[in-house]
């Protein structure tokens, strides 16, 4: 145990913490050169599609000090994004240490403080490292005060890298040798092991990623999920090093991998605590903070026959991505599907492209909504994210929504655009302080349902990508909250129907009924789309119908004979669109989730 060192990688989002974790991979030779590709360890599409990180990853990597002995250091690469937070707390939990990585460039931003805090929680020994100092902006000696006077670290203990040419990273393999502590735990004590992420394999079944605390596991024992008391024999136990390496058994102190042929996926839940059957231990560990979704949405499959195949690939789905709620929801529109519960947009976006591109599926998403509290006249109280559900507005005593405490982390000279913003999404500015000369951090309770939309890119976009931006819930307030439905051709789309501010209806009404209009294709009729509160219209546009020019063969005469052919033709579109029905196409609905620019 004395030689194993577990630690995780953790930054601000694009800080570097995948290429210092590459170049940490090549030091340690476990990947040939011809097999080496940038960004090893994010090994779905789209993580390197975006140049994000969405899962931890763990690799054990051998090495040899300068001491003349040999360690394996345990490396969990994590994410940067707000969103996937829970990600890294569950990371955290299997770790005694952590690399805090700060961009020489940019600085101390939101998400490096909220890291650093989840890490403290966890009462790990902190390493701070200073990232991309080749950068022709880089300034160290700022991000030195910074890392004293926003993080509270010893700025001299500070290593310097630059990840991408690979400077710097021996200092930080001995630094984690020499600094950070080796795993307690009791190799004799009855076993206890924690899971911390797990993954569905087609031909093994759930793959499940644990931490040993005390005693071992080897191949053929009998083990039990605390949670649920369900029996399994283990097949094979390993680690990870790129590729799963089989073992004969994990140690205490060691992170690595169990395979015992678990078909039934839910039966594997993170933070559960693992043991032998024969020999159970007495506590479980503490597991994790259930992740509480904040953002809701409906997700429908294009073919109405899809459905169980949709059911089986969320369960699969939630196995790899613990912080995915989801229950069975129907809509007159679109038939069965899902109502799923995200920790934030592009929690959203990055399910919905995991769904079609690992299972193969067309999905149509419905407008994004967040939780409120609604009391009704009687006294009863019922909390409520699918607009489908609201009461009529008569029964209703009054409606409360989530509020945020948003940090948000700017140079100076942005304040004003910034203040607008938050104030045009109903803010309240409570405080900001300067955290150097020319940084600040700005302190404001918004509306959770204001930030869901588009705030994240409004902000990077006017502070030009140096704005950061960290929330957490804080409580409900009183809100006056209106339904818009979306009709078409006087039939309500239910799918389409969103929760909104009284002040913002009209503005997100007319919206919609715009981009309904550029999506929906040209009828035989008009087609008339529509936004409404209840039984009033506030918003119209219209589609004009295709026109066959029915006067083509009348030249000269009488105009009444033209007019006559006029006449006959209206009647019949009048005809037409009493039984016309319109469809939508799937791009309509996904047109509404997009915001203007």
């Amino acid at each position: 145990m004395d030689n194993i060192r577990n630690f995780s990688i953790i930054a601000h989002i694009d800080h570097g913490k995948s290429t210092l974790a590459d170049r940490l991979i090549q030091a340690t030779d476990i990947v040939s050169d011809r097999e080496f590709k940038d960004q090893i360890l994010d090994s779905m599409d789209i993580e390197r599609e975006r140049g994000i990180t969405i899962k931890s990853q763990t690799v054990c990597l051998p090495y040899k000090a300068k001491n003349g002995n040999l360690y394996y250091l345990n490396l969990i690469d994590t994410p940067g994004h707000v969103d996937f937070s829970y990600e890294v707390s569950r990371a955290l939990a299997s770790c005694e240490g952590a690399l805090i990585l700060v961009d020489a460039a940019q600085g101390v931003e939101a998400q490096t403080l909220a890291n650093l805090y989840l890490a403290m929680e966890h009462d790990l020994e902190i390493i701070p490292v200073i990232n991309k100092i080749d950068l022709p902006s880089a300034d160290i000696e700022r991000v030195k005060n910074q890392i004293e006077e926003d993080l509270g670290l010893d700025p001299e203990t500070a290593i310097l890298t630059s990840a991408k040419e690979g400077t710097g990273i021996i200092d930080v393999l001995e630094k984690a040798v020499s600094s950070l502590p080796p795993p307690k735990g009791d190799p004799a004590a009855p076993t206890r092991a924690l899971i911390f992420d797990s993954h569905y394999d087609a031909y093994r079944g759930t793959v499940v990623h644990l931490r040993i605390f005390d005693g071992c596991i080897r191949t053929g024992d009998e083990i039990c999920f605390m949670s649920n008391n369900a029996v399994y024999k283990v097949e094979e136990v390993g680690i990870f090093q790129i590729v799963r390496v089989p073992k004969e058994e994990l140690s205490t102190g060691e992170v690595g991998y169990m395979i015992a042929g678990i078909k039934t996926v839910s039966d594997t839940r993170c933070g559960d605590t693992v043991t032998l059957a024969a020999n159970r231990c007495k506590i479980p560990m503490p597991g994790f903070k259930e992740a509480k979704p904040v953002v809701f949405s409906s997700l429908y499959p294009v073919a109405s026959d899809e459905y169980p195949e949709l059911a089986s690939a969320l369960e699969k789905l939630k196995l790899n991505d613990a912080s995915l709620a989801f229950e069975k929801d129907s809509s007159a529109a679109l038939g069965f599907g899902f109502r799923c519960g995200f920790l934030g947009l592009l929690h959203l976006e990055v399910v919905q492209e995991r769904l079609e591109r690992e299972y193969d599926f067309s999905l149509i998403i419905t407008a994004p909504s967040v939780r409120y509290e609604v009391t009704l006249t009687d006294g009863t109280v019922t909390m409520i994210d699918n607009p489908a559900m609201y009461p009529d507005p008569g029964s209703i005593e009054y409606v409360k929504e989530p509020f945020i405490r948003a940090s948000i982390i700017i140079p100076d000279r942005y304040m004003g655009t910034v203040m607008n913003l938050c104030m045009e999404r109903r803010g309240i500015n409570t405080n900001y302080q300067y955290l150097t000369s020319d940084r600040m951090e700005m302190i404001f309770q918004l509306p959770l349902a204001e930030t869901v939309y588009d705030f994240y890119d409004r902000l990077k976009s006017i502070t030009q990508g140096y704005g950061s931006f960290d929330y957490e819930i804080l409580d409900y307030r009183e809100t006056d909250l209106v339904k818009v439905d979306i009709l078409i051709n006087g039939d309500r789309v239910d799918a389409l129907s969103q929760l909104v501010h009284r002040d913002k209806s009209v503005e997100r009404a007319k919206m919609t009924c715009e981009k309904l209009r550029d999506e929906i294709p040209k009828q035989m009729f008009k087609i008339a789309i529509q936004g409404a509160i209840g039984a009033k219209i506030i918003s119209r546009k219209t589609i004009s119908a295709y026109r066959k020019d029915v006067t083509a063969k009348c030249y000269g005469g009488d105009v009444t004979r033209k007019r006559k052919l006029l006449e006959k033709q209206k009647k019949g579109k009048k005809r037409m669109k009493q039984v016309g029905q319109v469809m939508i196409p799937q791009q309509a609905f996904l047109s509404v989730l997009k915001t203007k620019d």
